[in-house]
Parts: C-alpha cells; sequence; structure tokens
C-alpha cells in the first residue's frame, strides 16, 4: 500500500471531532486508527457496561469521522489484524501504511503516554504527542498555579477558572457575592420527592452487536449488562444532558449529597461517562447552566455547584494527577493494608448502605459522588483497606473513571493517602453522616444509634477506632482535634469496647 501523510491514533476517551490531533490532520491526506484493545479493556477488570458504553462509543465515533470525511482502519476486538495493545497496533498500520509521521493527542493516563513516548524511537518515525485542548488549565498553567502555593487548594484555583471563564462572573466579582454556594447544598431528600430519571437510549443495531460481544468475551467481569440505556452518539449525550438542565439541575444543588434506597440518580446529571469520554464539551454545558440560570430556570445554588464540579474540582483533579505522577499511586499515608473485602464485589453485606452503593454500581456502572466518598470510601478507610486496592476497584467498576479523574479522587480525597495534598481533612464519617443524608439506615439490620456491641452499626465503632489509631497523624489537623479531643473524654472502658467491637467486625470480613 502506499505510504499516507499522517496516521492519527484516536483513543477511547478522545471521542470530538475538533481533537488537536484530528484539527492538525487533512482529511483528504491523512488516515485515521482506532482500535479496540483486548489489554485496554482488561488492565483492571472494567465494568461490562463500561466496555459496552466504549466500544459502541467509539465505533459511531468512527461513523461520525466518515461522515466528515475521514478514511479509518477501525480495529475491531476480533478483528484478525487486532495487535490487542497500542503499541502493537501502531506498529502494525506505521508497517501497512508506511506514513510519514503520526500524530497523537496526549493521553490521559501516565502509562499510556508513557508507551506513545517510545514510539518514535520504536517505529523510527516522527511522533508529534499534542496537548489535549479538551481541558480548560494546561498542564504548565496549573504547574505554575501549584508552584506558588504551600496549600494547593480547589477553592482557590475554582476561583482563577471562574475568572479565566467569566462564567457566573459579574465584572471581576462573583454573581450572588459569594464564590461558593456548597452550605446550601446538603438536605437530606424527601423520598416523596419527584424524581427525574436520566434520558434512556435504546441500543442500535451498533451497540447491540457490541453488547453480545461483551457477553461473549467478558463474561467473567463485574457488573450487569442489562438495563443498557447510556447514550453512545454526541447527539444523544447532549440531549441527555439538555434533559438534565431541563428537568434536574433546578434541584440538583439542593440534594447533591442525599441519598435514598432505590434512587440510585435523584437530581444528578449522569453525564460524567459522556464528558470524561469526549462526548460532551466541558465549557458549552457549564455555559448552558449558567444560561438557565441567568433565564431564571435553575437557582443560583445550583448552577455554581455543577459549575464548581466541571470547572473547578475536575480540572484541579487532572492537575494533581499530572503534577504528582509518577508515584502518586502509591501514596499511602495511614499505612493501611487490609485487603478490599469481597461484598465491594458481591454486595452480600448486610450493611444497608455498602449493599445499596455496590449494588447500584453492579446494576448501572454508576454512583453518585457521595456514595463513593461517604459509603465505599469511608468504610474502605475506616476498616484500614490499602488505598491502592480501594484505586483498583473504582477504576475498575465505574463507567466515568479513568485514571486521572479517579485516582486523585481516591487516593487524595477519599482515602487522605497522600497526607492532605488534595483533601482539608480525613472525609472519616460514622454512621451518624450516612443517616442523616439517607433512608438507608432504617432498613439495615444494624442500629445506626449504637456504638459498639454486635448489634451496632459498623461505621460507628470503626470510625472513634480510626481516630484512636491515628491520633499521631491527624492531631495537628485543626478540623480532626475536637474529634479527638471527644473521643479522649469516653471512658476507659467504653475506649476498650471501641476496640474490641472494632476488632471484632474487622475479624469477620
Amino acid at each position: 500500500m502506499t505510504g499516507v501523510r499522517n496516521l492519527i491514533l484516536v483513543l477511547g476517551d478522545q471521542l470530538t471531532p475538533t481533537l488537536s490531533s484530528l484539527a492538525a490532520g487533512d482529511p483528504s491526506r491523512d488516515r485515521v486508527l482506532m482500535a479496540e484493545l483486548h489489554d485496554e479493556a482488561t488492565y483492571v477488570r472494567h465494568h461490562k457496561k463500561k466496555i459496552a458504553f466504549l466500544f459502541s462509543a467509539m465505533r459511531h465515533f468512527a461513523e461520525e469521522l466518515r461522515s466528515l470525511g475521514w478514511t479509518l482502519d477501525y480495529v475491531k476486538l476480533v478483528a484478525p489484524d487486532n495487535q490487542g495493545s497500542f503499541s502493537g497496533q501502531v506498529a502494525h498500520a506505521a508497517a501497512t501504511h508506511r506514513p510519514d509521521r503520526i500524530i497523537i493527542t496526549e493521553a490521559g493516563e501516565w502509562r499510556v503516554m508513557e508507551m506513545m513516548k517510545d514510539w518514535q524511537s520504536q517505529f523510527s518515525i516522527p511522533v508529534d504527542i499534542l496537548p489535549d485542548d479538551r481541558f480548560l488549565c494546561a498542564h504548565a498553567a496549573f504547574k505554575h498555579w501549584a508552584s506558588s502555593r504551600k496549600q494547593l487548594r480547589m477553592e482557590y484555583f475554582y476561583r482563577d477558572m471562574r475568572r479565566q471563564t467569566g462564567l457566573l462572573m459579574d465584572g471581576d466579582q462573583p454573581v450572588g457575592g459569594k464564590w461558593n454556594f456548597d452550605a446550601d447544598n446538603r438536605k437530606a431528600a424527601d423520598i416523596d420527592l419527584f424524581m427525574p430519571r436520566p434520558k434512556n437510549c435504546a441500543p442500535d443495531a451498533i451497540t447491540q452487536e457490541v453488547l453480545a460481544l461483551v457477553d461473549a468475551r467478558f463474561d467473567n467481569h463485574f457488573g450487569d449488562l442489562a438495563p443498557f440505556w447510556f447514550a453512545v452518539t454526541r447527539a444523544d449525550a447532549e440531549a441527555a444532558f439538555t434533559a438534565f438542565v431541563q428537568q434536574a439541575l433546578p434541584h440538583f444543588g439542593d440534594y447533591q449529597d442525599a441519598m435514598l434506597a432505590g434512587e440510585p440518580f435523584l437530581y444528578h446529571a449522569v453525564i460524567s461517562q459522556y464528558l470524561n469520554c469526549g462526548l460532551l464539551d466541558p465549557l458549552r454545558i457549564c455555559q448552558q447552566v449558567e444560561a438557565a440560570y441567568r433565564a431564571g430556570k435553575a437557582p443560583l445554588n445550583a448552577a455554581e455547584g455543577f459549575i464548581r464540579q466541571i470547572i473547578g474540582w475536575r480540572e484541579y483533579v487532572r492537575g494533581i494527577y499530572w503534577l504528582k505522577m509518577p508515584g502518586y499511586e502509591h501514596e499511602n499515608f495511614f499505612g493501611h493494608t487490609r485487603l478490599l473485602p469481597d461484598f465491594y464485589w458481591t454486595a452480600e453485606t448486610d450493611m444497608a448502605c455498602i449493599k445499596a452503593a455496590v449494588s447500584q454500581t453492579k446494576k448501572q456502572a454508576y454512583a453518585h459522588h457521595i456514595q463513593r466518598l461517604m459509603v465505599t470510601g469511608n468504610f474502605a478507610m475506616l476498616a484500614g483497606i490499602d488505598p491502592h486496592e480501594l484505586h483498583q476497584w473504582y477504576l475498575s467498576v465505574y463507567a466515568d473513571a479513568y485514571e486521572w479523574v479517579e485516582l486523585p479522587n481516591t487516593l487524595g480525597m477519599s482515602q487522605f493517602a497522600d497526607g492532605g495534598l488534595l483533601a482539608s481533612k480525613p472525609y472519616a464519617a460514622s454512621g451518624a453522616y450516612i443517616n442523616r443524608m439517607s433512608n438507608y439506615c432504617g432498613s439495615c439490620r444494624y442500629d445506626v444509634k449504637q456504638r459498639t456491641g454486635r448489634a451496632a452499626c459498623p461505621f460507628n465503632a470503626l470510625y472513634w477506632d480510626f481516630i484512636a489509631r491515628h491520633r499521631d497523624k491527624i492531631a495537628n489537623n485543626p478540623r480532626m482535634a475536637q474529634m479527638i479531643r471527644t473521643y479522649d473524654k469516653f471512658a476507659a472502658d467504653e475506649q476498650q469496647r471501641i476496640a474490641d467491637s472494632a476488632k471484632t467486625f474487622l475479624a469477620s470480613l
């Protein structure tokens, strides 16, 4: 075959027609390579629904590119020429097409970037690795911001991003006179509330073919394939987001921390899987939310809370990831070494909150941020689970999980494994928090009001045992000092009962 000018590799989380690598190419002279790769589907045992979502979205994006005039090599998982890995597939394409150069947009994950950096010498072809300009804060900009600060707190980064984007700004001041309305966003949900549902998209022929493939090839992976309702095209992802803005955004702020049994979605957007693979544009969706606020269709606390998650938290954790990798994935401030309990995979536990979160995760490949942080994450930290094990679990089971966004959330925010680089305190809580923000405890066989004993909520003894075990490491944290003082007021026999209850429960794991 005659050579092509440029071979452009597009990854499964780069499903954006304005991607920097595509923008640098010419459909009339260049060739795009996309591939469904066994190595990428199995480097952790990804949720079946996550694999199906990405393979289907990739196949639909390939059709979108063809409609724009691009010539593609799209290598399906079972194709005879599928090499199974990025390096193998690029080598095969380079040998077949003899391109003058390879163009790629930088990968989101460290391990894939390390592969890319080797390709120029490996294949003896020039390789251009271009910035991923779909993000609003470039690596150099975040590094510059971080270099002048003793503490890398998201709140101050977020304010700079508000100024940079102009979102929810009146001149140089924030709309409403405050940067952050999080204090207004902590209402416990009422079971009688109307709960809108995310837009469901019926699987088309392409998706049905992918579902059959995943069912046959990844039957030993975690999770349920049905029901499959994710959007897999740009148009459907945008329609799903528009439906959220119209139906759920007005109450999103109030109830974003709430949890209800049997209500996996509440007022959440459930669009992070679309955003993180490139089907949605972060600035555009924030502008859509701002427009809803300015038109009087959504309150300020809802609009600000949503925008903070996108231009604040999402951009911030990406910055932390690239600032601290490699090595960040092995941070373990508390020295936790316990193996992940089986019920993170099976949901077979009497703890109603854990059972609900894991069952929902198995069915939907989704749980909202409080279920992740204050239920499964909180329990793991209190129980002394190895944070790297938990990191691999989160990376495996959620449709929106990519290491750049998942790892800082797990190691930094959830497990405090980086010792406070990212979070201002360990997000540890007893059963009282879960009882306040959910209705799980009413159906649980454990008593959330009891601190110790076999009938007591395990979170209670584990919480106070965590405080006792790690008091030397958290004593200087002003947000934890009160908890240490409270523990010190317990009588010696109560402290012993706490230790015994925690030990007995942990032995049962």
